[in-house]
């Protein structure tokens, strides 16, 4: 895919499936760790539930008809069609 911003149909059981992944991480770990701990959890957690995901995916950007020199890197698309991104204060 040269363009990431394509649509496809996301369901409500998708979506709910990584939010409350989301909060079992959050209760167990809690807050203060690096970025890098709360997506190794979340590769953990999506393995286990068979929930398919790819992480740190690669995107060429067009722009105006042109390939950018830099690339966007998804922490995971999860479902074929899910950006999630990873942040932590």
């Amino acid at each position: 895919d040269k363009n990431f911003m394509t649509q496809k149909i996301i369901s409500p059981k998708q979506t709910d499936l990584i939010i409350a992944t989301g909060i079992e991480i959050h209760k167990i770990l809690g807050a203060g760790f690096l970025e890098i701990v709360y997506k190794d959890a979340f590769g953990y957690e999506f393995g286990m539930k068979d929930i398919f995901y790819e992480r740190e995916k690669k995107y060429q950007i067009n722009y105006k008809n042109i390939i950018l020199p830099h690339f966007f890197y998804a922490d995971f698309i999860v479902f074929e069609s899910v950006i999630l991104e990873i942040k932590a204060k």
